[in-house]
């Protein structure tokens, strides 16, 4: 059987603030890690108003101290932004702080707009062709394998501890899985993006992925998406409704601050063009009942050649939200 996991985004419930998004993803993860969910990603994306926060280092520690079993992790860390030498420091402190417990998931896009990709790299020279140095240098620093005649050698990223995290390189394209593929990292794909070639993307990275002493010696593959579930059909589509709005306003460009909720969406005033745009986007996600959730998460599993499937669920009603994944836990007879 399949693993399955969660990946939080965050949101914030319309007439609800930052913090009880915050307050919800916490007691989200308590639930979900009591119904036997395999790991906990938290994303990274910036100046968006509808989402409770931008640092998924700063969120994994509340998080992981919150829990006990759960494996925590980013997904992802936007690297490009970054230095390679400080993720690592503040990746191998959260797995000192949570032995075998912490993720590190990676990856190259902005996570935001232009005017926040400027702010974050301010007076800096980005070059995003430099990533897979960049990740290899993330590999050399957490395990203590820099290659011979690196700048950064004799560099200690601390603390020196004997495990590290996962690292994972995130995508939605089959560049990153060619990337993944040569390092020998752990892929997870982006799904619910909807972008085209993905089961492609996925058989490269198996087909030519690279052993790697330090890492692992076999390809390991996640891919993440949308579901939402009920009793019945009828209620999982009423549900899904608050995110129809959500992600019409990302296509569209009209920012949409909350996760609206179900009324709200109902009372919107769609043009043809709107309802032509949820209902592709729906066709990128899986809704409907515990046993249409289930075939449906199985195939993909098998069109994609993968163990593991994370669950993306932007519920408005948090009680239905926490249900939705304990629906899908039964369904699979998921235990702890």
């Amino acid at each position: 059987m399949i693993k399955l996991g969660v990946l939080d985004q965050v949101l914030v419930p319309e007439g609800k603030t930052a913090t009880e998004g915050l307050q919800q993803s916490t007691r989200l993860i308590q639930a979900v890690e009591e119904l036997g969910y395999s790991r906990f990603w938290v994303s990274e994306h910036h100046s968006m108003r509808a989402l409770a926060f931008s640092s998924p280092e700063v969120l994994i520690a509340h998080l992981a101290a919150a829990t006990s079993r759960i494996r925590v992790g980013s997904g992802g860390i936007m690297l490009p932004h970054y230095s390679a030498y400080k993720v690592a420091e503040n990746f191998r402190l959260l797995e000192a702080l949570h032995p075998n417990r912490i993720d590190l998931g990676l990856g190259r896009a902005p996570g935001g707009m232009p005017l926040a990709t400027r702010a974050l790299q301010q007076d800096k020279y980005v070059d995003v062709n430099k990533y897979p140095q960049q990740v290899q240098d993330i590999i050399g620093y957490l395990h203590g394998s820099m290659p011979a005649g690196h700048p950064f050698e004799k560099l200690l990223a601390a603390p020196a501890i004997s495990t590290a995290p996962e690292i994972w390189l995130l995508g939605s394209s089959g560049e990153s899985a060619r990337i993944a593929a040569r390092l020998g990292t752990s892929y997870a794909f982006a799904e619910f993006f909807g972008t085209p070639g993905g089961e492609e993307a996925m058989q490269h990275y198996n087909e030519h992925f690279k052993s790697n002493n330090v890492l692992q010696n076999h390809p390991r593959s996640i891919i993440a998406t949308i579901v939402i579930c009920a009793e019945t059909e009828e209620e999982a589509n009423r549900l899904a409704m608050s995110s129809d709005l959500l992600f019409l306003g990302i296509q569209t460009g009209l920012e949409v601050p909350f996760l609206p909720s179900v009324q709200t969406a109902a009372d919107y005033p769609y043009t043809e063009q709107d309802r032509h745009h949820i209902l592709q986007t729906r066709q990128r996600r899986v809704i409907g009942t515990p046993e249409q959730v289930k075939k449906q998460l199985l195939l993909m599993s098998k069109e994609y050649n993968v163990g593991e499937i994370l669950i993306n669920s932007p519920i408005y009603d948090e009680k239905a939200r926490i249900h939705s994944y304990r629906l899908i836990a039964d369904a699979f007879g998921m235990s702890v």
